[in-house]
């Protein structure tokens, strides 16, 4: 059950919700104040979407899985450090929480593969 909520919430706030608001005015000035090409915009939502069907179809293969969940560390990451070096720490947490609740799924996701082996 911990593992259904916590992919749910990283699918819900990084999948679900850029697939709707990537092309917002919104979206390409955080883009912009970050200081990354409106290209990558582009690119990262595309990327945020595979990864959240992913992580979220119990019938994908483990494998693909762990490639989603390190996609997902390496953005939340990224946006961590980007957001610190652009506008101090205060912004960096929001991504730090990200990472945390990715963190968790990925334990819990372990938890039942491992109950599911035995």
């Amino acid at each position: 059950m911990i593992y259904w909520i916590f992919t749910s919430l990283i699918v819900l706030l990084d999948s679900v919700i850029p697939a709707f608001t990537f092309n917002t005015d919104l979206a390409k000035q955080g883009i912009s104040h970050l200081g990354f090409p409106d290209y990558f915009r582009i690119e990262l939502s595309i990327a945020k979407i595979i990864g959240g069907i992913l992580l979220i179809l119990p019938v994908i293969p483990a494998r693909y899985k762990e490639w989603a969940y390190v996609g997902f560390g390496i953005n939340f990451i990224s946006a961590m450090i980007a957001n610190f070096v652009t506008d101090g720490a205060g912004p960096a947490i929001l991504p730090l929480v990200g990472l945390v609740l990715l963190t968790i799924s990925y334990i819990y996701y372990h938890k039942i593969k491992n109950r599911q082996a035995v």
